[in-house]
């Protein structure tokens, strides 16, 4: 366990495409014969990392969720919930991964922040925590990569030869990289820059921020996940695919 570090989940989305009564990162996935919802594998990843305070970034919506993982307790954790601010320089009703990183501001400023998504599935289920120690000394903030065949839903991360960011491509059409990124870490110096170019410069778009913060010499590092899996819940189809896998594994288990 280290103080310095705080783990950071944004919910703040609204999750029209599920059209679901609740929040979708409350919507239960079956796993070893028992439901959980799928927020709650974003925060197994974190506590089993020795991250012992999570800050999740909500909106006017998610009292619900609240209600579920209260104050953390349960997980030997102190649970934060910041509201995501309502950019009224934004014509989208929606603003961005950024602004929601922003939004924290106060509380994530000179850690070392473990930063994941409530509505995805990483594996193994020690990401967080066989990643940390790959770190280099001299990094700003680590990428860690999943393989995919569907780069048009991802940010695709090109690596120079010694595993170094050299650039993000947000869904591309078409690209040779194989790899995304699904989860990050970073320092307060990619803090500071984060909430810089918001408001200095006016800039929203999460994968520019990153391709600008390289460009100015702070150094990107990629954690290639061997054998990992990203599993993004997005759509109906999505989580009846990984459903369906589940289930076939408590069979497995079963015989």
């Amino acid at each position: 366990m280290n103080e310095n570090w705080i783990g950071l989940i944004p919910a703040a989305g609204k999750g029209l495409r599920l059209g679901l009564p609740y929040p979708k990162e409350l919507y239960p996935i079956i796993q070893d014969n028992r439901y959980k919802p799928v927020s709650q594998f974003i925060v197994d990843q974190l506590v089993e990392a020795g991250v012992h305070h999570i800050v999740f970034i909500i909106n006017e919506s998610k009292h619900q969720l609240m209600g579920y993982f209260r104050s953390g307790a349960q997980y030997n954790c102190t649970f934060s919930y910041v509201y995501q601010d309502p950019w009224a320089s934004m014509s989208s009703t929606s603003p961005g991964l950024a602004q929601a990183i922003d939004s924290s501001y106060h509380l994530i400023k000179g850690r070392t922040v473990f930063f994941g998504m409530p509505d995805t599935i990483i594996s193994p289920s020690n990401v967080f925590a066989i990643s940390y120690p790959r770190i280099k000394d001299d990094f700003d903030f680590a990428l860690c990569l999943f393989q995919t065949t569907t780069p048009e839903k991802f940010g695709m991360v090109e690596l120079d030869e010694n595993d170094r960011v050299t650039r993000i491509f947000d869904k591309p059409n078409q690209t040779l990289l194989k790899y995304m990124w699904g989860a990050i870490l970073w320092n307060g110096k990619f803090t500071e820059f984060i909430h810089e170019m918001i408001h200095l410069n006016g800039m929203s778009d999460f994968a520019e921020i990153m391709n600008r913060a390289i460009k100015e010499g702070l150094n990107g590092q990629g954690i290639i996940i061997k054998d990992g899996t990203f599993n993004d819940l997005g759509t109906y189809d999505e989580i009846m695919k990984l459903d369906a896998q589940f289930r076939a594994e408590n069979l497995e288990k079963k015989d």
